[in-house]
């Protein structure tokens, strides 16, 4: 078991009190003598000083709220549980092999350190990187390609000519790639346009469960490095998401929205089509964004919950606003 010092030493801080040893991360209501939990706020430290945790993480700020117990002083203490918590709970390493199960097209390049599991298909042309895990009845399009340590989980499905960079994660259900919503109208009906673009998703990104990825009409659906997109997000086609910036789970964006880096999108958060929020924008959870944000801060475009008796009196007063 690592001591307060070693973890200190990794996450470049400092220990205050016993050295302790810890065997792994817990919440306040979950840790024991061996556990190291964390205290963002004061608040949290104070619940934190009657916990039965061994040690700490804690902001120098907060460190006198603990009393006597062993502490790890970090500027960021949810920034150092994310690290330890790597540190405990490390991601499984791919195993390199293909299982008998699998289908993998003769023209496809498997790097042979990557693992390939049960009723895999990998179509013609599919090029999969180094340490690659691809977990079972996950589907590979023709020429659609993975970078180095990505991990697929079971029953994606990655269409032709898509690309996903190194060290992502995509994990069940998601689909990248299907056919952006394009047709055209044509005496009261709908002509196919056919969607020739792909979707490119870069490194380090991480996508969430039933999220889908529409490829692009004719230039690509692009996902920046480093993005995290939560559970059940749906991207038309020609979007482009800048690097790093975090989507939750429910969001739907138009076609070709353009967002920029650094960016948060709140949970069920509309973004109409081909409209253009800058860097840096923060938009609420449930929010419908329909013009461009020009500006960095943050959007708020939803009324707050109340009594429905009072809700129509509200919606009677703003109607009348404009008479």
């Amino acid at each position: 078991m690592p001591l307060l010092s070693d973890l200190a030493k990794l996450l470049n801080s400092q220990f205050v009190g016993a050295d302790v040893s810890v065997s792994r991360i817990a919440s306040l209501s979950g840790c024991d003598a061996q556990a190291i939990t964390f205290a963002v706020d004061a608040h949290s430290a104070r619940k934190a000083s009657e916990s039965l945790a061994g040690a700490v993480i804690v902001r120098e700020s907060d460190l006198l709220l603990l009393a006597n117990k062993a502490a790890l002083v970090h500027k960021d203490p949810y920034f150092a549980y994310a690290k330890l918590a790597q540190l405990f709970a490390p991601r499984p390493v791919a195993k390199p092999g293909i299982h008998p199960s699998a289908v993998v097209d003769a023209t496809a390049i498997v790097d042979p350190t990557a693992e390939i599991g049960p009723l895999v298909y990998l179509a013609q042309n599919v090029n999969i990187g180094a340490h690659v895990r691809i977990h079972a009845g996950v589907r590979m399009g023709t020429g659609s390609s993975v970078g180095e340590a990505t991990e697929i989980y079971p029953n994606a499905v990655v269409y032709h000519l898509c690309v996903v960079g190194a060290r992502c994660i995509v994990h069940s259900g998601v689909v990248i790639g299907s056919d952006g919503f394009g047709f055209a109208p044509n005496a009261g009906a709908w002509e196919k346009i056919p969607q020739i673009g792909r979707v490119v998703i870069g490194d380090d990104v991480e996508i969430g469960a039933n999220t889908t990825i529409d490829r692009g009409a004719l230039d690509d659906t692009i996902i920046g490095n480093g993005v995290k997109l939560d559970n059940q997000i749906q991207i038309a086609h020609n979007c482009v998401i800048g690097d790093h910036t975090a989507v939750a789970g429910c969001v739907g964006m138009a076609g070709s929205s353009i967002i920029g880096k650094h960016c948060m999108i709140g949970g069920a958060a509309m973004i109409s089509g081909h409209l253009t929020i800058c860097d840096g924008v923060v938009v609420s959870a449930g929010t419908l964004v329909s013009n461009d944000i020009p500006e960095p801060g943050r959007y708020t475009g939803v009324m707050p919950t109340v009594e429905h008796s009072a809700w129509r009196k509200m919606a009677v007063r703003v109607r009348k606003l404009s008479q």
